[in-house]
């Protein structure tokens, strides 16, 4: 407690900053929707997002500093930034199940519109008043070191010092969007496939995607988590589809394909629902191993809620949340427009209080959660899908308890999950912003502000990057979510779980299957069962090149051993490649929306070649790999030069 009395923010509570400034909100607004579609385009393609602080607050610095603006406006920027990317994954992970659970289909409606938006809204806002329940007790615990908090919070300090590294993130944005573009250009394959036949059966190899944003993730994660990725893709297309393709079409193909074809159905009929039963067993497990701090998490956040009902008024500038009457007023309307909701998809009252009463109860635990989580890992590394899932499962058993059938009960069960994941998913990022306000000397309650704001923007138009990239895909040849393109493996999952529960129509024993497999893969230590099920489940090309991605960061792992760089040397050598990587990822997916909007709107675009040769590809692999490695080893400084904060992605 003594600890907790002795600590000073960055700007006391007593000095009068700029904060809540008209720039501040609009760079953050603008960042939030930017941030937020790049995330949309990355997780449905890749099934993985990234986190959105680090590129919003260096982003947000550098714009801010060119104003002149404040530390504290800086703080509010990236806060209010961030956001959108937590309304991204809440998002990915649930809205396309509606469409591939055959429920929106067409997918855009003025009313499917309405809804998405109405979901992803009362889900961020329940996000934002359970933390503001709970800020004051959790950013205060000296047993939660926040890590990407603080990294954040060092950012800003190191910031007021000069330089931001924005020149690397910008620059890899537009290498990133060049290279894209070029590919769309036709002026490179962007992929190529060889089937190879022998004395009988066949296998079909697929090259990695030209893909800066994927290379750009498998830098992020590294060559481990990397190669864990691609182990799933090459069990997938190296094992299970041939084995399967030979056992049941032999040499003959399915009627109207050739034989490669046929091998990716096989990939899209039996290897899918089997890598979608080892990622259920992959999350269950994600969740035991975090069986102690859930536990922990769970009983704080009772206490905690306790604690903070009984919180006495402060005018103290930097302990001062949006006021408890205002939370309750917010939770209260939130459940009611969430009932409406449900009552919407279920046709059924009981069954809507009854969806409205668990997701309430379950946001709360999950939020709170989430919250502690990001406290002990960060928010990369919160597991908000596999918390999402739990969810699911409950409504689901609930509503065929309730007598709930059909295509209502699995609406009624993806809505619940919808709202709780998006809850779940903005809480833990609020909680992370609030812990480095909570350093630097920002002000809760307008950093909540700023966020329910944020939300409001990112939850007016997330639908539309979603609805850009199904339809874009549909008119390229493409089958839209949950296809080869757009694969949305989060999503996939929860259409497939919730149809399986509520209709029971299921293939049960390709699950199982998967399921199995999952238990083999926990029996050999693997690390993370869900990443090389998320490996299976998507094309080879993707993995293929987030694996290139990670062994491109293994050289330059091996580079710093070579060089004797020290700690401080190695922690600009991977800030730096970090940067370099979100900006690539960036500059794509800013890129990739505007040419599926080409696509959508049915505009020709230029092609150099008709048939691009895969040979310039191979330059282009070279020259990404080149830039990755070249421009953060020559940044890597002095020994002597002090340590820069270290940034995670």
């Amino acid at each position: 407690m003594a600890e907790q009395q002795k600590f000073v923010p960055f700007v006391s509570s007593e000095t009068n900053m700029a904060e809540f400034t008209i720039r501040a909100l609009i760079i953050g607004l603008i960042l939030a929707v930017i941030l937020g579609a790049a995330n949309a385009y990355l997780g449905l393609k890749a099934g993985m997002t990234i986190a959105a602080t680090y590129p919003a607050a260096v982003i947000g610095m550098a714009i801010i500093k060119l104003f002149k603006g404040s530390v504290l406006e800086e703080n509010f920027a990236r806060t209010v930034g961030s956001i959108g990317e937590s309304i991204a994954a809440g998002a990915i992970f649930t809205i396309p199940a509606f469409f591939i659970a055959g429920i929106w289909n067409p997918f855009f409606s003025p009313g499917n519109y309405m809804i998405s938006a109405a979901i992803m809204f009362a889900g961020g806002v329940l996000g934002i008043m359970f933390v503001a329940l709970l800020r004051r007790v959790m950013v205060e615990d000296v047993e939660l070191p926040f890590p990407e908090s603080v990294a954040a919070a060092e950012i800003h300090k190191a910031g007021q010092r000069g330089g931001t590294g924005s020149k690397f993130l910008f620059g890899a944005m537009g290498v990133g969007a060049l290279i894209q573009a070029l590919g769309q250009f036709k002026l490179f394959a962007t992929s190529a496939d060889k089937l190879i036949s022998l004395t009988k059966g066949s296998i079909l190899f697929r090259s990695p995607d030209v893909s800066p944003a994927y290379m750009g993730v498998g830098y992020i994660i590294g060559p481990r988590l990397a190669a864990l990725n691609f182990s799933g893709g090459v069990l997938a297309w190296g094992l299970l589809a041939p084995i399967i393709a030979y056992f049941k079409f032999g040499d003959t193909p399915i009627n109207g394909m050739d034989m490669s074809a046929t091998i990716v159905q096989v990939w899209k009929d039996y290897v899918r629902p089997i890598a979608i039963g080892g990622m259920l067993v992959g999350a269950a497990y994600t969740l035991w191993r975090m069986r102690k701090s859930l536990a922990t998490g769970i009983a704080r956040s009772i206490s905690d809620a306790k604690k903070a009902a009984l919180g006495e008024s402060t005018e103290i500038r930097t302990e001062k949340d949006i006021p408890f009457k205002w939370i309750m007023i917010g939770i209260f309307l939130v459940g009611i427009a969430t009932f409406f909701i449900y009552n919407y998809f279920a046709h059924d009252i009981a069954a809507a209080l009854v969806a409205t009463i668990v997701m309430i109860i379950a946001g709360f635990f999950f939020a709170a959660v989430s919250g502690y989580l990001v406290g002990i890992i960060g928010s990369s590394n919160n597991p908000v899908s596999g918390l999402t899932l739990s969810t699911l499962v409950v409504a689901a058993l609930l509503m065929v308890a309730l007598g709930m059938k059909g295509i209502d009960g699995v609406a009624a069960v993806l809505g619940v999950a919808a709202v709780v994941c998006v809850a779940a998913a903005v809480a833990g990022e609020m909680l992370q912003d609030l812990k480095a306000g909570h350093i630097l000397g920002g002000t809760p309650w307008k950093m909540q502000v700023g966020d329910i704001l944020g939300i409001l923007i990112s939850a007016s138009v997330m639908f539309i990057p979603l609805f850009i990239l199904h339809e874009g895909n549909i008119k390229a040849g493409g089958t839209g979510f949950g296809g080869e393109q757009l694969p949305a493996p989060q999503a996939s999952l929860m259409a497939i779980l919730s149809k399986g529960i509520v209709e029971g129509k299921m293939e049960w024993i390709l699950i199982l299957v998967g399921m199995l497999m999952g238990v083999g893969f926990i029996m050999m230590n693997v690390k993370s069962p869900m990443l090389v099920s998320v490996g299976m489940y998507l094309p080879l090309g993707t993995t293929f090149a987030i694996f290139v991605g990670g062994l491109i960061k293994g050289v330059v792992d091996i580079i710093n051993e070579k060089k004797q760089f020290n700690d401080a040397q190695k922690t600009r050598v991977e800030n730096t490649g970090i940067l370099l990587a979100a900006g690539l990822i960036a500059g794509e997916a800013l890129i990739g929306l505007l040419f599926a909007a080409f696509a959508f709107w049915e505009i020709p675009i230029f092609s150099f070649f008709k048939e691009p040769s895969f040979w310039i590809s191979l330059i282009v692999f070279a020259f990404i790999a080149w830039y990755l490695i070249r421009i953060p080893v020559k940044h890597a400084g002095k020994p002597d030069e002090p340590a820069a904060p270290h940034i995670s992605m």
